[in-house]
């Protein structure tokens, strides 16, 4: 009789089944433990206006936290505080908007997104006058 080329099974390591007894009850809801009477929720942030500025490869997002760029893979966000000025403008053949941040140290930031089609671009135009007048008081 040969024996075979493993040793017996290894021990069990957890608990045996049903060690900590049986599982909690479930109460039906009236009886569900509730939360006590003074918690409430944080209450929601208030929302400001927000733009989106998109194409396939570049966006731009401002909103109440600041300004934001993607650029390909690339991220870059600014704050409202270390905001000096936002600027923008289209390009020479009107295909695409540029909208540019400057910093209070002087850093200089950019991005364009192509508008398509071409009346994107007098929409985001009159979205960008809307939203940085809202914002631009609150500096």
């Amino acid at each position: 009789m040969t024996q075979p080329p493993y040793g017996p099974p290894p021990p069990s390591y957890g608990p045996p089944p049903g060690a900590f007894g049986p599982p909690p009850p479930q109460y039906p809801p009236q009886y569900a433990p509730q939360h006590p009477p003074h918690y409430a929720p944080p209450p929601a942030a208030p929302a400001g206006p927000e733009f989106l500025a998109v194409d396939r490869h570049n966006s731009v997002v401002i909103d109440m936290t600041g300004v934001a760029f993607e650029i390909r893979d690339a991220e870059a966000e600014f704050s409202w505080p270390e905001i000096h000025t936002v600027h923008y403008k289209a390009t020479p053949n009107g295909k695409a908007l540029v909208v540019a941040v400057v910093l209070h140290n002087g850093q200089f930031y950019e991005c364009q997104v192509e508008a398509k089609p071409k009346e994107r671009l007098r929409e985001w135009f009159a979205g960008l006058q809307a939203i940085l007048g809202y914002y631009k008081p609150m500096r």
